[in-house]
């Protein structure tokens, strides 16, 4: 069968959505296919609802909570923003077994780009040479200088709000400008940086655009803070409101929803993708769809299990294994521990608007060598401050006159840190249970380990030592349980490196075992830093639809 498509992209997310809009400006034609339901832009059912309009006022009705429905039981779910999320109890997978893992799967076109934070940031210098300079995992085959022109190119097109701080360990980007801090988060600035010298507080850098961007239809943010319930406006980077239009704009792209990627078709003996097997998510319906050049986007540890079940019957080793190190060296970033306070003062004062962020404490461990806090790489905080209204006393009209007040104004952050790459955290497919469209499901055996418990007690410890310094009163500290994935930065297990003995994919994100395959979301990543990863899986998949166009162009692919 002839290819009726140059090129196929596996998911819509930030990658997907990326690769897309890439290759059908560079005029090949483009079938996208995702396995989630369809939501076009515009198309928001609880955007700017009151609570009193949602079901069960926008909270997971208890029944539900307790029931089998895995994502519920872990804070990212609600009715507003169900139909975003995967349905854990019609597709599971195997985390009643091996280690505890938090997969927390989109379940839309748009992916995670319908649900993320929006938190970003670069990747610094360092965090692409600190594997070789530690002697840790595998040395990155790239560097940052191959990467920041592709960060520019990504930024300037979604927009970008934040400040230039010129450090070392987080590099700036291209900014539109930053959502100001309110009152007490600019005392608590130059409180901390005086009290805590080397620290600093600065504004978040988010994908909330703040002036407008007409040529992309988006209007700039209008600080209601719903981001995860859609946005009409487009103020925030979503594939329905950025890239996915810009794609379908050229004529070029196809785009199906539910449709499951299963496995890839693979001819050995010219190293090569040749079809997408997909299956019809409503029907039943199985197909091989010809490929001609594959971008795998589906989300990391999707990407993973596709690539691993892509196989010859009766064999466990998969056509992109010739390494051994697929499914292998999987990271999350460590969180759940944070700290706040009250700040004193300003009780004349209330913020106006919700805003979608807050203020960011850049990493400040392991910075330029520094020795002797215990452990290797670092972490940085993410906070707000905020009032909210007082909690009222007694009865009748002494009640109801307290909650016109408002309480103190409140500080709080909470640390993200990286995780190291460890060969052995990885994810394989169950030798016997299967999800309804046939795949294997999928096992985890991922653990964070002595050096990420030590840093997160010291990320406990410091938070709290910083804001004391800084004047807070009634400052406490907490660390929960740290679970792999429940930060939703899952990486790695299909490392990008040189030498194709020891990696997955080469420095283009392509394949060593199939040149016409590449794989640009976080499943590549060879180390995960401490930021939000998402601009940097954006920034890698523009830069590999540049080169595999040029191979295409070449006869080289």
């Amino acid at each position: 069968m002839a290819n009726m498509f140059d090129a196929i992209v596996i998911g819509s997310g930030v990658s997907g959505g990326w690769a897309a809009k890439e290759l059908t400006e560079k005029g090949l034609r483009v079938l996208m296919l995702d396995r989630g339901t369809m939501v076009e832009h515009l198309d928001y059912e609880y955007e700017g609802a009151l609570e009193e309009e949602i079901p069960a006022r926008d909270m997971m009705p208890k029944a539900l909570v307790d029931s089998d429905y895995f994502i519920s039981k872990h804070g990212y779910i609600a009715p507003s923003t169900q139909k975003y999320y995967n349905n854990d109890r019609l597709n599971p997978y195997a985390y009643d077994e091996g280690e505890k893992f938090y997969w927390i799967r989109p379940g839309a076109v748009g992916g995670k780009s319908l649900i993320w934070g929006r938190w970003s940031f670069r990747f610094s210098p360092e965090d692409f040479e600190a594997n070789k300079q530690e002697q840790v995992g595998l040395d990155w085959p790239i560097r940052y200088d191959d990467v920041a022109p592709w960060y520019d190119y990504v930024e300037n097109y979604i927009g970008v709000t934040g400040s230039r701080e010129n450090l070392p360990q987080l590099p700036d980007s291209q900014f539109q400008p930053p959502m100001q801090m309110n009152i007490a988060e600019q005392w608590l600035k130059e409180q901390l940086e005086a009290t805590s010298p080397g620290r600093k507080l600065i504004n978040a850098r988010l994908a909330n655009i703040t002036e407008d961007m007409p040529e992309q239809g988006r209007t700039k943010c209008q600080f209601r803070n719903q981001c995860g319930r859609g946005c009409s406006f487009g103020s925030y980077f979503s594939t329905q409101s950025v890239t996915l239009p810009a794609a379908r704009a050229t004529g070029n792209l196809t785009l199906r929803s539910d449709a499951v990627v299963t496995n890839l078709e693979y001819d050995a003996a010219r190293k090569r993708v040749t079809g997408v097997r997909v299956v019809d998510a409503l029907t039943g319906q199985a197909e091989v769809i010809p490929a001609g050049l594959v971008f795998l986007c589906a989300s990391a540890m999707a990407s993973t299990q596709i690539m691993m079940n892509s196989r010859d019957a009766g064999t466990g080793r998969s056509h992109f294994d010739s390494s051994g190190t697929l499914g292998r060296y999987v990271m999350d970033h460590i969180f759940r521990t944070g700290a706040s306070g009250e700040i004193p003062g300003f009780t004349d004062y209330i913020e106006y608007g919700r805003r979608p962020g807050g203020v960011y404490i850049p990493r400040f461990r392991n910075n330029g060598g520094e020795e002797g806090v215990g452990f290797r790489r670092g972490y940085g905080f993410q906070g707000s401050a905020g009032r909210s209204a007082a909690h009222p006393q007694g009865f009748g009209a002494s009640m109801k006159h307290g909650m016109r007040a408002y309480g103190p104004w409140r500080f709080g952050m909470g640390a993200f840190g990286e995780c190291l790459p460890y060969e052995d955290n990885r994810i394989s497919l169950h030798p016997d249970k299967v999800d309804r469209f046939g795949v294997p499901l999928m096992r985890f055996d991922v653990t964070f380990r002595e050096n990420e418990d030590r840093m997160m007690e010291d990320a406990r410890i410091e938070g709290e030592k910083m804001l004391r310094a800084a004047g807070l009163i009634n400052v406490t500290s907490y660390r929960g349980e740290n679970v792999p994935g429940d930060s939703i930065h899952e990486m790695g297990g299909a490392r990008m490196g040189a030498d194709p003995r020891q990696s997955v994919v080469n420095k283009w994100s392509q394949a060593h075992d199939a040149a016409n395959l590449f794989v640009t979301d976080g499943a590549q990543m060879t180390s995960i830093s401490c930021v939000n990863p998402s601009i940097t899986f954006m920034a890698l998949t523009a830069r590999a639809v540049d080169h595999a166009v040029k191979q295409v162009q070449a006869g080289a692919i």
